[in-house]
């Protein structure tokens, strides 16, 4: 449907809207666009590359905006940003990420929607990953780094594209997007607190789920239970009521194995991704595979050469006997997932936290406190910066410190320092041979800047 179509993408460089401007140029759309950031100076890396494929960029002032384009923008992006200005006044249409993902996700006859609160974009990249090892080439709609499919020449490989007719994407439930996608196969991994109450969280996923030929949903997750009525579900989990299930989970030093059984048939899959919430996301990705009639032992083949995401417990390397790693990890769910694989192993974590907005602090502050106090070990340190800010509006009445004292209430060992810089000075005086240094946060792509920054200095 991008064919001989004119895009304009206000934001261009954001998670969801990177990969969606790639798979539309290749398909023969003409792309263009603009993003804060790179008029701010942040990222140039990722700036120079999107302009090598050919896709113009314009600063964020109207300038790049030009009649016979359609506007792709957030819709939370206001009327008064300088290129929305300029598109009302040219009276050009405006879709939001979602209404163009969608419209290309909808029209594809293998569509696989993957949502839920974590783990879906590891998920869709596990997925995308067995079906190109077997054979069905699809295109892969990602909000983060494949690393399977990142080379020298696509570093920002959130994207995979492949026949239209198999579409794999993320789909978002914080904006209640997730309602535009009609898939033939759902996953769901998961219910939990993020953007909005669980109430709209399960009205949101059930009928995202309703309206599939098979809806994959998690049988461990107590939020999704009211999902698992459904005719058409499909269960993975480690519960004795899951189709897809998981038995004999082993932490190892650089991933994890379990065995998987499906109907009369029983594999081994070792990953290289560590952690017992990694091991759930397999179960979810060879579910969804085996619904597009992929045999479980070739998804484990697959997984076994799956390399991960960026910035999902990515090891960035190790310097003075100190292991830098850098992780996404920044609602409760997420966070209580990552400081459980940390506890798999021995050995101290010196955590830095970003939260990713004002807004966020309030809707789940007191819900994340409670995952950092109940993950963190003993000896356990935690810092955290203010939250991360790109200007706007919003209310910046509660900030890290209030998230600080709830932590430290619940018991956990937390400082708050206002400055990423002060938080990286604090933890290289304190890192010992032996520590493990993870950077927690979203939203900001010069997050991974800092973990190689502070790893430089451990050298």
């Amino acid at each position: 449907m991008a064919e001989n179509k004119s895009y304009f993408f206000c934001g261009i460089g954001g998670s969801g809207m990177l990969p969606l401007a790639m798979i539309v140029a290749a398909r023969g759309a003409k792309v263009s666009g603009s993003d804060r950031s790179r008029d701010q100076g942040r990222s140039p890396d990722k700036f120079a590359w999107i302009e090598s494929r050919g896709i113009s960029l314009a600063p964020q002032d109207g300038s790049g905006v030009a009649a016979g384009q359609t506007l792709v923008a957030s819709a939370a992006v206001e009327d008064s940003v300088p290129d929305i200005a300029a598109a009302n006044k040219l009276g050009l249409p405006r879709m939001t990420r979602a209404d163009l993902n969608a419209a290309l996700f909808n029209s594809a006859s293998q569509a696989v929607g993957v949502g839920g609160t974590s783990g879906k974009s590891t998920v869709t990249g596990m997925i995308g990953w067995i079906l190109e090892r077997s054979g069905h080439k699809p295109t892969v709609m990602n909000g983060a780094v494949m690393r399977n499919f990142a080379s020298e020449a696509t570093p920002f490989a959130s994207a995979l594209v492949g026949d239209p007719a198999t579409y794999v994407s993320e789909v978002d439930e914080s904006d209640g997007s997730i309602a535009r996608y009609r898939p033939e196969v759902a996953v769901i991994t998961n219910i939990s607190l993020d953007h909005k109450s669980l109430d709209e969280l399960h009205a949101l996923f059930g009928d995202f789920a309703a309206k599939a030929r098979i809806a994959v949903v998690n049988a461990d997750d107590p939020e999704s239970a009211p999902l698992l009525a459904g005719s058409n579900v499909a269960r993975f989990g480690f519960g004795e009521t899951a189709g897809m299930r998981g038995s004999d989970f082993e932490a190892l030093p650089d991933g994890c194995r379990f065995t998987v059984s499906f109907a009369h048939t029983t594999r081994e899959v070792r990953l290289r991704m560590p952690g017992r919430h990694n091991a759930t996301n397999a179960l979810a990705a060879m579910m969804a595979a085996r619904a597009l009639g992929v045999p479980i032992g070739d998804s484990a083949t697959a997984l076994a050469d799956f390399t991960g995401l960026a910035r999902r417990y990515e090891v960035l390397g190790q310097a003075g006997g100190v292991t830098v790693i850098d992780d996404f990890a920044h609602n409760p769910d997420k966070v209580a997932a990552t400081l459980a694989a940390v506890a798999e192993l021995p050995g101290r974590a010196l955590l830095f936290f970003q939260p990713h907005g004002y807004g966020p602090l309030r809707q789940m502050g007191k819900e994340l406190a409670a995952s950092f106090a109940s993950g963190m070990r003993d000896g356990d340190k935690l810092y955290v910066c203010d939250p991360v800010y790109f200007g706007g509006t919003v209310d910046r009445s509660i900030g890290s410190e209030a998230l600080v004292a709830d932590i430290v209430a619940g018991g956990g060992d937390a400082v708050h320092l206002t400055t990423r810089a002060n938080c990286g000075a604090a933890m290289l005086d304190e890192a010992k041979p032996g520590d493990r240094i993870l950077i927690l946060g979203a939203r900001d792509d010069t997050l991974t800047d800092f973990g190689h920054e502070l790893l430089g200095k451990l050298g």
